[in-house]
C-alpha cells in the first residue's frame, strides 16, 4: 500500500511544480504587459523591477495555486489511467478513493499552509507590492527629451527635440529656452545637432551640442540707457548639463499609508476594523436621532392656561386664524427647516453607507482567507476524479478541462464577491458560493469515476448521435 501512495505522490509533485511554476510565469507576464508603459524609460535600478516582479509574483499565488492543484491532478491521474496504472491499482483491490487518500492527505497540509501564507505573508507581500506599484507610477519618464515637444522635465529649462535617431543618443534641430522671469525668457539656443549621454556617476545629463547658434537680450546697464542688447553667439561645439540625480532615483512613500487598505491586513486586523465599523456605525444612528430631534419642535399649550391669555380656534387647519404675513413666514420657516432635515439626513446617510461598505468588505476580506485553501480542495475533488475519467496526461487535454473548470470558479467567485461588494449579497455567502456550487461537482465526478463511468467516452456520444439520427431518417 505505501508503494502505490509513494508511486501516486512522485507522479504528482513533478506536475505541480512544474504547472505552478508556468502559471506563475503566465501571471507575472500579464503583469508585465498591464504596467509595461508605467516602468519602462524611468531610469529604475534594475534591483527595483526584480523587487517589484516579486512582490507581484508572491500576490499573484492565490490565483496561481487553485489553479496548478487542479492542473496537476488532472494530469496526475490522466497519466496513470493512460498507462493503466490505475486499472493495475484497481486490480489489486485498492478503489479510487483509497488511491486518492495520500493526495487528499498532501492537498490538506497544502490547503494549511496556504491559509498561513494568506494570513501572514500575503498582506505583506501586498503593502509592499502596491506601495512599490504606486511609487513606480507616480515617478517622471526617464525619457526627457521626447520628439516634436518642448520637455519640462529640467526645472529653469524648456527644451525640444525635433527628430531622434534610431540609437536614441542623437539629436537633430535642438531648441533650448531658458525660463528666467527676472529676464522674461530671453536666452535660446539653437543647435543642428548634438548627442545626448549620461556621466558615469549618473547625476547628469550632458547635450554635446555641435553647428549652433545662441541669442540672450539683456537690459541696459544704467538707468539713463534702457535700450537693449541682443548678444548672438556662434559655436562649433558646446555642452549643457543639466541635474538628474533626483529624477532617477525612485521616491519611496511611508508604507503606513497603505496600512488602511483592508488587502494589507491579517485575521486579526480585520476582525478590528470590522467592529471599529460598527461601533462606529451604532454610534451614527444615535447621533442621527440627536440631530433630527432638534429640529422637530412640539408645543402643548393646556386648555386653560394662566400665561397663554389669547388662543385661536383651529379646525384642525395648521395656519388657520392667521394673518397672510404669518402664514408666509409660518411655511418659510417649515420650509428652512425641511431642507435642513433634508440635507442633515443625506449627508448622514452617506457616511452610514460608507460604513456599511467598510463592514461588508471587512468580513468579504476576512473570508477570503479561508476560501483559498477550501478552493485548493474543492479543485482536487475536481482534478483527481477528472484525471481518472478522461484518462489523458501530458499538457494537451488536461490544460484545456481544468482551464474551463477554474474559469466557470473564477467567474463565479468574481460574480459573488462584486454582488457582495455591492450589498446584493451577504459577504460569507458571496465568498463562498463558488465553493459550495464546485463542491457538489467534485462529489459528481469522484462518485463517476469510482464508477468507472464512461462520462467522457467521445465514442459513446458518437454512437449515441448516430442512431438518434437514423431514427430520425427512418421516420
Amino acid at each position: 500500500m505505501k508503494k502505490i501512495h509513494l508511486l501516486i505522490l512522485k507522479a504528482f509533485i513533478r506536475p505541480f511544480l512544474v504547472t505552478f511554476l508556468i502559471v506563475m510565469f503566465v501571471l507575472l507576464m500579464l503583469f508585465l504587459f498591464k504596467y509595461i508603459d508605467d516602468l519602462i524609460g524611468k531610469g529604475f535600478e534594475w534591483y527595483v523591477i526584480v523587487e517589484l516582479m516579486m512582490y507581484a509574483s508572491a500576490t499573484n499565488v492565490q490565483m496561481a495555486l487553485p489553479l496548478s492543484v487542479l492542473l496537476s491532478c488532472i494530469m496526475t491521474y490522466g497519466s496513470l489511467g493512460e498507462n493503466y496504472e490505475l486499472v493495475a491499482i484497481k486490480s489489486a483491490g485498492i478503489s479510487l478513493r483509497r488511491a486518492m487518500m495520500p493526495m487528499l492527505v498532501v492537498i490538506s497540509l497544502l490547503s494549511i499552509v496556504a491559509f498561513l501564507f494568506s494570513d501572514y505573508m500575503l498582506p505583506i507581500a501586498n503593502l509592499k507590492y502596491y506601495s512599490l506599484l504606486y511609487d513606480a507610477r507616480q515617478q517622471k519618464s526617464a525619457n526627457f527629451l521626447p520628439e516634436g515637444v518642448f520637455s519640462s522635465s529640467f526645472p529653469g529649462y524648456a527644451i525640444r527635440v525635433k527628430r531622434k535617431d534610431a540609437d536614441g543618443q542623437t539629436l537633430h534641430d535642438i531648441m533650448i529656452y531658458t525660463k528666467n522671469a527676472a529676464q522674461n525668457n530671453t536666452d535660446v539656443l539653437i543647435a543642428k545637432e548634438g548627442v545626448m549621454y549620461r556621466t558615469p556617476s549618473g547625476k547628469y545629463l550632458v547635450l554635446k551640442l555641435t553647428d549652433g547658434v545662441s541669442y540672450s537680450e539683456t537690459p541696459g546697464t544704467s538707468n539713463y540707457n534702457l535700450r537693449q542688447r541682443l548678444i548672438r553667439r556662434r559655436f562649433k561645439e558646446t555642452e549643457q548639463r543639466f541635474d538628474i540625480s533626483g529624477m532617477a532615483k525612485i521616491h519611496r512613500t511611508d508604507e503606513n499609508e497603505f496600512k488602511s487598505a483592508l488587502q494589507m491586513m491579517n485575521l486579526k486586523q480585520l476582525k478590528e476594523t470590522e467592529n471599529l465599523n460598527r461601533r462606529q456605525e451604532d454610534s451614527t444612528l444615535l447621533v442621527n436621532f440627536k440631530l433630527i430631534s432638534s429640529y422637530v419642535k412640539y408645543f402643548y399649550i393646556p386648555a386653560k392656561s394662566d400665561v397663554v391669555k389669547h388662543t385661536i380656534a383651529s379646525n384642525g387647519q395648521p395656519l388657520e386664524g392667521l394673518k397672510t404675513n404669518q402664514q408666509i413666514s409660518a411655511v418659510q420657516n417649515a420650509s428652512s427647516e425641511a431642507r435642513s432635515i433634508q440635507d442633515l439626513i443625506r449627508n448622514r446617510s452617506e457616511r452610514s453607507k460608507d460604513l456599511t461598505n467598510n463592514i461588508r468588505r471587512a468580513i468579504l476580506e476576512y473570508q477570503k482567507k479561508f476560501t483559498l485553501s477550501a478552493a485548493c480542495i474543492a479543485l482536487f475533488l475536481i482534478g483527481a476524479p477528472l484525471g481518472a475519467i478522461i484518462r489523458k496526461g501530458g499538457l494537451g487535454l488536461p490544460v484545456v478541462v481544468s482551464v474551463i473548470f477554474f474559469l466557470i470558479y473564477y467567474i463565479i467567485s468574481t460574480i459573488g464577491e462584486k454582488s457582495a461588494k455591492d450589498g446584493d449579497l451577504s459577504p460569507i455567502i458571496g465568498s463562498w458560493v463558488a465553493i459550495f456550487i464546485i463542491t457538489p461537482i467534485g462529489f459528481f465526478l469522484s462518485y463517476k469515476a469510482a464508477t468507472d463511468s464512461v462520462l467522457f467516452d467521445m465514442e459513446l456520444y458518437k454512437r449515441f448521435f448516430n442512431k438518434l439520427f437514423k431514427r430520425k431518417a427512418t421516420a
